[in-house]
């Protein structure tokens, strides 16, 4: 048997296709200017106006599959890692890009310890009832 024929120099799976490395998806690149905006639990959302990314040829399969997923429901930077298969790190590179394009806008959820306390809301409610 040759090489090929064992499969040890191949460099795909028959059932998964071709493997891209993560590198090659971000051209090399681990981080993006935005990096700090991008953890895990950012929420990203197809802007508007976006119609159809396929055409742009700039945008690689990854960054479409990216607006294609955000476009009806905001999603997580997690959630899209999990969803399209993705290492994070690759992901955060990604939308970072399209963040940069004006394709898509990435939000923080306020920080639970930002967040207003319940009893503090009701005290304010009663104090104005007694007025």
């Amino acid at each position: 048997m040759s090489g090929d024929d064992q499969g040890s120099s191949r460099w795909f799976d028959d059932e998964a296709g071709p493997v891209v490395r993560p590198y090659a998806m971000t051209r090399g690149r681990t981080s993006h200017a935005a990096q700090h905006r991008l953890d895990l639990i950012a929420v990203v959302v197809t802007e508007p106006h976006v119609d159809d990314p396929e055409a742009d040829p700039a945008l690689s399969p990854e960054h479409v599959d990216i607006v294609e997923f955000c476009r009806d429901a905001p999603q997580s930077v997690a959630e899209i890692a999990a969803e399209l298969n993705l290492p994070v790190g690759v992901v955060r590179v990604l939308v970072g890009d399209l963040a940069d394009e004006g394709l898509v806008h990435v939000t923080r959820p306020v920080p639970p310890a930002e967040l207003v306390d319940e009893s503090i809301l009701r005290d304010v409610i009663s104090g104005l009832r007694a007025l």
